[in-house]
């Protein structure tokens, strides 16, 4: 029984070393020791497939990538920021006095210019008063007249004459304050613009300091933004601005930088800005938002490469990968400003020079590349270096 048992364990283990060389073998592709070498197995190893394509020294194959010029281009130097159009000049028309409007004088929308009156308030009673005063002025100055020829012939005393004076003087400010009343019942236009829309009628009472209409300046357009407290010694009045508004896709207006507000945010570290702009169209309104440009200096040639060039590095700064001779060189560049799509280099290549743009993920100093083609595409272009085209 004892000896049964051995021999199980016996052939258990043999079976599992076994098993163990057969799956070692198998997993190198190497033959197994029972198996008989045919010739064709014993011959020289097959030679890899000849490619069509140009290989690296040393059999590397060359990796293909899309390249492209080092330019310079004409990238002025300048500030953006978001404003609000404002009115060049802008009022809401209120009474002065209390009354019933009698008359009004405008539609709503259309242009008016200074002084055209606009809103009348019944002024019978202040009619009245002017009436009466002018015509107390007229006795007191006929009062005057006389009392000066009688103290001329000494029949009346000085003080009689400076009490007619006074009388006179009463008579012409009483008759003057009656008249500035009468003009205050009279609504005209302060400055030349456009009516809004009006919310009174004729027969409303309106009492002093109620809203009538709004006036506004839109012929000029004044446009407020802020711009950092970096650019203070960067900007002055006079220097242009360029100006988008979202309503108006694709068209750019011109503006002059007229006022920077001496006092500073204290939150946000920014200066308050002005600028002036013609609206003689009417096409851009009070309360659009507005994009801005501000220039702040020209450069016309700016060493520059497509954004994609750049290869960021983690604590080693932006570098390129310039193309010499079929091979690639990493170069540290010194980036600058961004416009577009195109990057400023400040430091590490010259306008001319070849620049690496797609397929960098493969490449290291000194690897063999092959251009392609934007439009065969980096997937193409390694099938056809591997297939030989």
């Amino acid at each position: 029984m004892a000896s049964s048992k051995a021999l199980v364990l016996s052939l258990s283990t043999v079976g599992i070393i076994a098993l163990a060389a057969y799956a070692w073998h198998a997993q190198r592709g190497l033959p197994l020791p029972w198996q008989t070498a045919s010739p064709s197995s014993q011959s020289s190893p097959v030679a890899p497939a000849q490619s069509g394509g140009a290989s690296a020294p040393g059999g590397a194959m060359p990796i293909a990538v899309e390249v492209a010029s080092v330019v310079t281009v004409s990238m002025p130097d300048e500030a953006a920021a978001v404003g609000n159009l404002r009115s060049n000049e802008s009022v809401m028309l209120r009474p002065e006095v209390s009354g019933r409007i009698s008359a009004i004088h405008f539609q709503d929308g259309q242009s008016v210019t200074r002084g055209q009156l606009l809103v009348e308030l019944d002024a019978a009673v202040q009619r009245a008063e002017l009436q009466q005063a002018r015509a107390n002025l007229e006795l007191a100055e006929s009062n005057f007249r006389r009392t000066a020829d009688l103290f001329e012939r000494n029949f009346v005393s000085l003080s009689a004459r400076e009490e007619a004076a006074s009388r006179l003087a009463v008579a012409r400010a009483t008759a003057e304050l009656a008249g500035a009343r009468l003009e205050r019942m009279r609504i005209v236009a302060p400055f030349s613009g456009t009516v809004g829309i009006r919310d009174v009628s004729v027969g409303d009472y309106v009492k002093d300091g109620d809203p009538l209409v709004n006036l506004e300046d839109i012929a000029t357009l004044k446009l407020d933004f802020r711009l950092p407290e970096a650019y203070l010694q960067r900007i002055r009045p006079g220097q242009a601005i360029d100006v988008v508004s979202d309503t108006l896709p694709g068209e750019r207006f011109s503006a002059t930088l007229t006022a920077i507000n001496p006092q500073l945010d204290a939150q946000g570290r920014a200066a308050v800005v002005r600028a002036e702009m013609a609206n003689p169209e009417g096409r851009l309104r009070p309360g659009m938002f507005a994009r801005v440009r501000v220039l702040l200096a020209e450069r016309p040639s700016v060493t520059s490469v497509p954004e994609e060039a750049i290869v960021p590095s983690a604590g080693e700064g932006n570098h390129v990968y310039r193309v010499v001779d079929g091979k690639v060189e990493r170069v540290p560049v010194r980036t600058g400003v961004r416009r577009g799509t195109m990057v400023e280099i400040v430091e590490g290549l010259s306008p001319g020079e070849e620049i690496v743009t797609a397929g960098q993920l493969k490449l290291r100093d000194g690897v063999a590349v092959q251009v392609v083609s934007p439009a065969q595409g980096i997937g193409s272009g390694l099938a056809g270096v591997a297939g030989g085209g």
